[in-house]
């Protein structure tokens, strides 16, 4: 059935300007899928999909592609460019970013496969991160800083 619904995103996001979480989930129940919004979350992430700018200048789902030396100069702009500020207490670091532009920094922070992060929850402009201790935020937080400040 997951291979299933993964074709089917594919060919969702290829034929259609995909937006959001909720247009895929509704799009793939309409194609019989019968998802939830944590489903295609998942999906999302396990399918390294993120979103692009369209002509009309919106964003959509798009597929990565390429190398992985590309995919992380990608990955890493994104996240330079859409995060606006970021901040922690205890063990938990919001970062903000532009409106849309969420689960893209949530996919750019998975694929820097920093071992301190326990895991990421994106929403529309907001992104959650759980790491152990308040010790390992506050270093999370100065490499996520060097990053967004390195040339």
């Amino acid at each position: 059935m997951k291979i299933a619904r993964h074709a089917k995103i594919l060919e969702l996001i290829e034929s259609y300007d995909i937006e959001t979480q909720d247009e895929l989930v509704q799009r793939l129940c309409d194609e019989g899928f019968m998802v939830t919004q944590a489903t295609v979350s998942r999906d999302i992430r396990e399918m390294k999909l993120t979103k692009i700018a369209t002509e009309k200048g919106r964003q959509k789902y798009a597929i990565i592609s390429g190398n992985d030396t590309e995919i992380t100069e990608r990955l890493t702009r994104v996240f330079k460019e859409a995060v606006v500020k970021m901040d922690y207490a205890q063990n938990m670091i919001v970062i903000k970013t532009l409106e849309g532009m969420g689960m893209a920094v949530a996919v750019a922070l998975d694929n820097m496969q920093n071992a301190e992060i326990l895991g990421t929850i994106a929403g529309d402009d907001t992104v959650f991160c759980v790491v152990r201790t308040h010790n390992q935020a506050a270093i999370i937080i100065e490499k996520l800083y060097r990053i967004i400040h390195s040339a």
